[in-house]
């Protein structure tokens, strides 16, 4: 697949700096070139094609969804462990109406959404070019193929696009914002902030954003001020709803990965926040540098009339990848691979950067200009640094330790994981209780057990209640007096290589170790049965044949 991947990049790369002279005046060789960037991007998807821990998560709830127990991760408790409720709804609504099976949908809804912000990002390019256009001048669809080239190759996109998680349908609902708004559509940017934001939490940040945005416009008379209260009225036409019904239904405000994850210091948060934006900054300095590059020549060259309009929709990409960036420190960043709460950023830098070529430069392509160039206008400009960026970013995706090395490590943990709970699923007796750091991969094939995420994730208390010392909250008393789980999982990383005897400190005294080996391999799972019910537990679990009981030495 990696060498799939770069062939494709090469042709693509090939053709599309071969014709660009074309692909602005003929709509056929831009369908084919637009048809070969998706495929592109496709493979991108596939080479990860890996489903997260909380993408399994939002599965279950949206099992329950679908079969009747409502929005519930263990049936009978009602927290929300998700932040994601919009994508909640739209892969359970095939699975209530025809049975269809949610993971499946989840991983196709994805890749199309992502698919989708490659197209919506050509579009969004020449629309803001296009606006800026002298009267007179010649459209230049080409501009946005170069968006599309580079939205393709946005490593992060990628490995959240098969990956049955939120990210791609929420970058594509940014990137809908966006074009809404450049469509001079206030109501409907609105409504489309309302489901970014129940798609993700940093919706909020784009909301603002568009917002102060449009409120910005109507001062400087470029819109009404009809304008931001559509907008507005737009998006809390949907969110009042939803919140009245989060409060009545689970008596919150806050979901409970939010407050598992944001319940301490904040100086902790940020801290932890900074590496993981430095570390994005390290894998995407090719992104970061066009958008840069392209910041300082709107700063040095002015422009007036029509351009205005697009400059300002311009800089409100910027600062929505800006915002996202804050927004990711503030959180403390995230425990995932691939940097997804700053998946946004790359497409909105690439439209952005592209868009401003193409704004700065329409007026010379009406008529020679005697003031002095900032950007070059060479017919091969454009393409050639869209598919270099574009070749930079495909390598970063195989080589970054943070990118493919780790997403593959991550598929190891999560299939090693679900084994785990299909085992505990079959043989332990129907509704027992499991304690578990990744409640998601044990749940996939867990059947009826009810799961204790021990880091507060889907558990009303520990997300609230719980302890702080950076990262998410636990509560180790509550869950071995309170909920009293049968068996503890203490690995969140699939398997170990050797037996591991040593019981967790947090349940020494109320449980001991069990390990047994996965029989025809060299590995090994340690689980704590509870002291009284050790016996009963071994004897279940030693029944299957694929893992073997064996004693720790004495």
């Amino acid at each position: 697949m990696v060498y799939a991947l770069v062939v494709a990049w090469l042709v693509l790369a090939a053709i599309v700096v071969l014709t660009w002279g074309r692909l602005g005046t003929d709509r056929g060789w831009r369908g084919v070139v637009l048809a070969l960037t998706l495929g592109l991007s496709l493979l991108h998807q596939l080479l990860f094609a890996t489903v997260t821990e909380d993408a399994l998560v939002s599965f279950r709830y949206a099992v329950n969804i679908a079969d009747g127990n409502g929005p519930v991760f263990n049936p009978g408790e009602r927290v929300e462990g998700y932040t994601n409720f919009f994508w909640l709804v739209l892969i359970a609504l095939p699975r209530a109406a025809f049975g269809a099976d949610v993971q499946s949908t989840a991983v196709a809804f994805g890749i199309l959404s992502a698919l989708g912000c490659v197209l919506l990002s050509y579009f969004l390019a020449n629309r803001i070019v296009a606006a800026a256009a002298p009267e007179g001048a010649e459209p230049r669809p080409a501009i946005g193929i170069a968006a599309a080239v580079l939205t393709a190759a946005a490593g992060g996109l990628a490995v959240y696009g098969a990956s049955g998680s939120e990210v791609p349908l929420f970058v594509l609902l940014v990137l809908a914002v966006c074009y809404s708004l450049a469509a001079r559509r206030p109501v409907v940017a609105g409504v489309l902030v309302a489901f970014a934001v129940m798609t993700s939490p940093e919706g909020l940040v784009v909301g603002v954003l568009g917002g102060l945005w449009l409120a910005g416009a109507a001062v400087k008379k470029q819109h009404t001020w009809w304008a931001p209260a559509g907008y507005t009225l737009g998006a809390l036409v949907f969110l009042i709803p939803r919140l009245a019904w989060r409060l009545t239904f689970y008596q919150h405000y806050l979901p409970a990965p939010v407050a598992a994850k944001l319940g301490g210091p904040f100086g902790a948060q940020v801290a932890g926040g900074w590496p993981y934006l430095s570390g994005f900054a390290l894998a995407h300095q090719g992104f970061l540098l066009l958008g840069l590059v392209a910041a300082v020549a709107l700063l040095l060259r002015r422009s007036a009339g029509a351009a205005l309009e697009s400059r300002a929709l311009i800089w409100l990409l910027f600062a929505m990848a800006a915002g996202l960036a804050a927004a990711a420190v503030v959180s403390g960043g995230d425990a995932g691979p691939s940097w997804r709460l700053l998946a946004a950023v790359p497409p909105l830098l690439a439209v952005g950067s592209v868009a401003a070529y193409g704004v700065l430069t329409a007026d010379v392509e009406v008529k020679p200009s005697p003031r002095p160039r900032v950007w070059p206008t060479g017919t091969r400009l454009v393409p050639v640094t869209a598919c270099g960026l574009a070749g930079i970013a495909v390598l970063v995706s195989v080589f970054s330790p943070d990118m493919l090395g780790r997403v593959r490590d991550w598929h190891t943990y999560g299939t090693q994981l679900t084994e785990i709970g299909g085992w505990l699923g079959t043989y332990l007796p129907p509704g027992s209780v499991v304690s578990a750091a990744a409640p998601g991969a044990l749940s996939a094939r867990g059947g009826q057990l009810l799961i204790v995420d021990v880091l507060g994730r889907t558990d009303e208390h520990i997300a609230h209640d719980g302890r702080h010392d950076g990262g998410f909250a636990t509560d180790y008393d509550y869950v071995v007096n309170s909920r009293r789980p049968t068996v503890a999982v203490p690995a969140d990383s699939g398997y170990a290589d050797s037996q591991r005897c040593t019981i967790d400190p947090v349940y020494a005294g109320q449980y001991e170790v069990a390990t047994f080996r996965r029989v025809g391999t060299p590995y090994w799972v340690a689980v704590y049965p509870r002291t009284e019910q050790a016996r009963i537990v071994v004897d279940d679990l030693d029944k299957d044949p694929d893992f073997r009981y064996v004693p720790c030495p004495t």
